[in-house]
């Protein structure tokens, strides 16, 4: 009974202890020191994941629009669908790709700021 449960265990922090060193973190830098985006890989077939502050980049990005509010709130639908929001206070779409520059209202301008 004793051995079962300590092999159990051995194969469980192997398990375990081969999961976490797959794990590598890559961070990307704007200009100013702010977290861009920051990707977490983990192993080499399995998904790339993007994690990034929508709320924060977008109050950012936003924050010199004429209607900051509504700004906002369009940003962060794009920053949830596309997982980008462009540097700066405007311009720059082009950065997110073809997910952020293509969207569009139902009025067909342009949703994404």
């Amino acid at each position: 009974m004793a051995v079962r449960s300590l092999l159990a265990l051995m194969v469980f922090v192997f398990c375990l202890a081969e999961v976490s060193s797959d794990l590598k973190i890559d961070t990307g830098i704007l200009h100013g020191g702010q977290v861009f985006f920051q990707h977490v890989v983990r192993g080499g077939n399995r998904r790339l994941m993007q994690d990034i502050d929508c709320g924060g980049l977008c109050k950012q990005r936003c924050s010199l629009h004429s209607r900051p509010n509504v700004c906002t709130r369009a940003c962060g639908t794009c920053c949830v669908r596309c997982k980008c929001v462009p540097p700066g206070t405007s311009g720059n779409r082009e950065v997110c790709g073809t997910c952020y520059t293509d969207m569009t209202t139902h009025g067909n301008k342009t949703k994404c700021p």
